[in-house]
């Protein structure tokens, strides 16, 4: 795998320290989680499995860093963003490779992955004067004006699709809004953000930021419930979201936003360029991170009249994909995360088999020997998918495609909105009337036309449906960080 006398020196720390007031921490009660390398099955680092003693630590420590941070000046917060995002293109090339051997998806992939954390990070501090009230007039002897304040302690816990990237972007918006921040990492994927304690250290104030490793049962379940965090934010499983939901429910009135999963459409009309047809189905299901991204159009449906001919390219495409180490710059698509997810792609390879669908490309772990220790399995596609079938309506997080058909725009929407998330969509077609129509009436939060996967900075992406609530990557992500305060003072 892809080393270097940098990368050595993190991974090689025994454990790696976690970030607490400020301060390197390992857990109270001494607990570790091993870090396993999903392409070798090589244990590559040792972290804090953290639980309620250390969320509470946390907390206090958020707590107690709360005001001074909070009345800094909003140029201020903004330019300890800056450095953080300047640290981590300086870093880039060793974070990226951290997270390869951490989490199993292409170089090229977490390469970009520290990119576009900088750029998104970059973003929320350019808008830090956007935090800001508004007068209202109502009467003439009233003064009335709005005040946003940010929430006090926030958690923010990401998933272990993308580490560095969800890790560090995730926390600029609570922060440029005022607030101090706890971060859960995924617990198979936290190498990259503890890479950056040191970082964290030196750019931010003792308890601003914290980061806080463990399991989602014990130090995500313990952040969601204390009653000190007012405010949650959670990227993840759908089941997981509603859970959280109920958690925080129990304890005080929180405020929770979810980003959860999709069994997104990707709807394929006869008028469509079939070339951009094809690259926007294989570029929809990200299969160069192996499938796992919740934005993933993993639902083909194809007017009847050109689903031959394209199913046929689509296949061939598919098995072009080179499936290789992680490290590797040619490398295509890599390892999934860990066996557990390995083994539910299986699982829903047998029910495809098991509903009647037909198998036209991948299946099974790649043919090379070098592979054989790592949790590799081929882009997969499904062909003649029953639409009310477990393949259809389930999300996979893997390299799954299936592909159905349809005989009009009516039978092409009713399958597109027959499944219960609504994250994103996309439509391929060459009539303006067809792409708007369908583009109003999907029951998704993001759509494309007549192109996929692609996020722009500054447009809201979120989900209808069990796909979430709340809106990211935009103005709205920042100002969701903050609570509104009318003040009315009479001037008489």
């Amino acid at each position: 795998m892809l080393r270097s006398v940098a990368i050595d020196t993190v991974i090689g720390t025994d454990p790696l320290p976690t970030l607490i007031a400020g301060e390197r921490s390992n857990s109270a009660s001494g607990a570790l989680i091993e870090s396993i390398n999903p392409a070798t099955g090589e244990v590559i680092a040792r972290f804090p499995r953290c639980d309620a003693t250390d969320v509470d630590a946390a907390v206090r420590a958020g707590e107690r860093a709360l005001p001074e941070w909070a009345a800094s000046p909003p140029g201020v917060r903004a330019k300890a963003l800056y450095r953080l995002a300047n640290t981590i293109e300086a870093r880039g090339e060793e974070l990226a490779a951290i997270d390869v051997a951490d989490n199993g998806s292409p170089i090229k992939e977490m390469r970009n992955d520290s990119r576009i954390a900088a750029e998104w990070i970059r973003y929320q501090a350019n808008l830090s004067l956007s935090v800001r009230g508004e007068t209202i007039p109502v009467a003439h002897d009233r003064l009335d004006y709005t005040l946003r304040q940010p929430w006090g302690v926030v958690g923010r816990i990401v998933p272990f699709n993308h580490p560095l990237m969800f890790a560090t972007a995730k926390i600029a918006a609570p922060l440029v809004a005022g607030n101090t921040v706890i971060v859960k990492p995924s617990e198979h994927t936290s190498l990259s953000i503890l890479a950056l304690v040191d970082d964290l250290r030196e750019i931010f104030p003792p308890g601003v930021v914290n980061v806080i490793t463990g399991f989602g049962s014990e130090a995500g379940d313990a952040l969601v419930a204390h009653p000190g965090v007012r405010r949650i934010a959670f990227t993840g499983h759908a089941d997981t979201g509603r859970a959280i939901q109920r958690r925080a429910a129990e304890v005080a009135v929180k405020t929770v936003t979810l980003e959860l999963g999709g069994k997104n459409p990707i709807v394929v009309f006869e008028d469509a360029d079939l070339e951009s047809a094809v690259a926007g189905a294989l570029r929809g299901m990200n299969f160069t991170w192996q499938g796992q991204s919740c934005g993933s159009t993993s639902r083909l449906i194809v007017n009847e009249a050109i689903h031959e001919e394209l199913v046929d390219e689509l296949a061939e495409r598919m098995e072009g994909l080179r499936s290789g180490m992680p490290d590797r710059e040619d490398t295509d698509t890599g390892a999934i995360v860990n066996v557990q997810q390995l083994d539910k792609v299986r699982k829903y390879i047998e029910i495809g088999h098991g509903e009647g669908a037909k198998l036209l490309a991948g299946g099974g772990p790649p043919d090379d020997p070098e592979l054989a220790g790592g949790n590799f399995i081929r882009p997969t596609l499904f062909d003649d998918v029953e639409p009310g079938g477990r393949l259809a309506q389930e999300e996979i997080f893997g390299p799954v495609l299936a592909v159905m058909t349809f005989r009009d725009y009516d039978h092409a929407l009713e399958i597109a909105n027959s499944v219960r998330f609504g994250l994103t969509a996309s439509v391929f077609t060459s009539d303006l009337r067809t792409a708007h129509r369908f583009a109003r009436d999907v029951e998704a939060g993001y759509v494309w036309v007549n192109d996929s996967s692609r996020h722009f900075t500054g447009t809201p992406f979120g989900g209808f449906k069990d796909s979430g609530i709340g809106r990211e990557e935009d103005l709205e992500e920042l100002l969701s960080y903050t609570q509104v305060k009318n003040v009315n003072v009479l001037l008489g």
